[in-house]
Parts: structure tokens; sequence; C-alpha cells
């Protein structure tokens, strides 16, 4: 997502053009919004297992259900650093996606556990579709190498959350279609909200 500008206006040097229409975010935004955004979601993510712990932390998927938390935490810590690093801002949703990502959590564990890996599941089948797609768009951008490298890694942890969802019984759980379209549906409303506010 290199902008190859060097002018005083932003232009390219080399072409006289602007690398991007006007109105568009710059590419340094974008990256701003890419990092605030996958922020969010590693916050939010991080709740929803705090969530599914309070209900299941005692129960036969705890020990899962606190590894991946383990994971997650991990995630966010390395975001909390490169949000400092950069400068970048948080998102304002912030107290929201804590209190609902608790409340996700929480009411789908108390659904009973195979619900709670289906809502891992959808999560996390969300987060991996985001994540290919900040990997496709600096592919090729030597200065954003280290963020692209770091998206891959928890990139592959989030398709192992997901994988070991379904191998304790995502698909299994109650109105399981439904369950997960709404939980895709609202972690997409939530990625869009975050990238933007």
């Amino acid at each position: 997502m290199k902008d190859g500008t060097n002018g005083t206006d932003g232009t390219d040097k080399t072409t006289g053009e602007m690398p991007y229409l006007p109105g568009d975010p710059s590419p340094a935004e974008q990256i701003e919004a890419m990092i605030r955004v996958d922020h969010a979601g590693e916050f939010g993510a991080a709740r929803i297992y705090d969530g599914q712990l309070a209900v299941l932390a005692d129960r036969k998927s705890g020990p899962v259900i606190r590894r991946m938390a383990e994971q997650e935490r991990r995630h966010l810590d390395a975001f909390d650093e490169l949000m400092v690093a950069r400068r970048v801002r948080p998102t304002v949703l912030s107290p929201v996606w804590h209190a609902a990502g608790f409340a996700l959590g929480a009411a789908t564990a108390l659904m009973g556990e195979r619900a709670a890996m289906a809502c891992t599941a959808a999560v996390e089948e969300v987060i991996d579709e985001h994540y290919a797609a900040q990997s496709d768009a600096l592919d090729g951008d030597a200065d954003e190498a280290e963020l692209k490298d770091m998206i891959d890694e928890f990139r592959a942890d989030e398709i192992e959350h997901r994988d070991t969802a379904y191998e304790h019984g995502a698909a299994e759980a109650p109105g399981y279609e439904v369950l997960s379209a709404g939980i895709k549906a609202a972690s997409r409303l939530a990625i869009w909200l975050s990238t933007r506010i």
C-alpha cells in the first residue's frame, strides 16, 4: 500500500499523478484504519472469550476456550503496542465492543457449549476473510512487511480457532445456521463501523 509520493502536494514526482483519488483516504490513513479495526476486532474477540469463560470455565470446553482466549490476548497485546508506536487512535466504539463482546460470549455459552463454539466459528470465519483481504492489500509493500507478517500469523491462529470450534461441535448447535448467520452479520457490521469511527 506504499503511496510512492514524494512531492509536497502528495503527487508522485516521476509521474506527476496523485496515487489515489481526491477524497479517498491516503495510504497512511488506510494503514491507520487497518490497525484500528484489527485492534477493535482482537479486543472484541478477547471479550467474547471472557464472556464464554464466565459461564463455561469449569465445563469440558473450558480449557479449549481458555487456550484460544490466551492467543487472542496475545494478539490484542501486539495491536496495543502497535497502536502506541504508530499513534493510531482506537475506535470510539471500544466501550460498545467491551460490553457487546462479553454479552455475546456469555449469551452463546448459556445456550450451551456447542452454541459457544458456533459463535467462535462464525466470528473466526469473518476474521479470516478480513485478515486475508488485508494481507492481499499489503502484498508487495516492503514498508509494511512487518504488519503483513503479523496479520498472516494471527490469521493462522484464527483459522485454527475456527477449526477447533468445528471439532468441538459448532455445527451441531441448535439453530446453527441462523445463529451463525446472525453472528457473521454482526461481526461484519462491527468491522465496517470500527474502520470508520
